[in-house]
């Protein structure tokens, strides 16, 4: 291990032994769970020591924030898209319900969908969906948004050449 990771590893030792404690709190307040929170805030300090980068921070716990604001993102987004599979799942017949691990791959799948699609601008990503999940057609996607038909061509254009750069 070279000085820079020792370094390092000191900083991130410090960062965690002088405030997991209020981030613990401070996740667990705002998710109303404290051991969710607990969960979250050792998902971030994981973060920060898998970065390996110098420390240099002048608001540690803006910078602890930070990360974690963007893994509660994730947390909720994740659990929004599993109850609507979930909701989804209710309405099939029970004799053809997927099995535990079809269920968790079709989650996984869904979630780097989302993921992808949420590196698009709104109104690209909103376009993109009523053309493929809801089968809409472009003059319909029109008139539902109020765009032209080229502005509509070209949000599919951006939408699909993301996608594709994602693949």
């Amino acid at each position: 291990m070279s000085a820079t990771e020792i370094h390092v590893n000191q900083q991130i030792g410090s960062l965690y032994s002088e405030h997991h404690g209020w981030l613990v709190g401070w996740l667990g307040q705002r998710l109303n769970c404290k051991s969710l929170g607990a969960d979250l805030a050792q998902d971030t300090f994981t973060r920060i020591l898998g970065a390996g980068k110098p420390l240099d921070l002048q608001e540690p716990r803006a910078y602890l924030t930070t990360i974690a604001k963007g893994l509660v993102s994730n947390y909720l987004q994740r659990k929004k898209l599993e109850q609507a599979y979930l909701d989804v799942l209710a309405l099939v017949p029970e004799d053809s319900y997927p099995s535990p691990e079809e269920r968790m791959l079709v989650l996984e799948v869904l979630m780097e969908i989302d993921r992808v699609l949420d590196g698009l601008p709104d109104k690209v990503r909103q376009t993109f969906l009523l053309s493929q999940l809801d089968g809409l057609a472009y003059a319909e996607i029109c008139d539902l948004l109020g765009l032209s038909l080229s502005t509509v061509k070209r949000h599919m254009v951006l939408a699909f050449r993301h996608c594709i750069a994602a693949a």
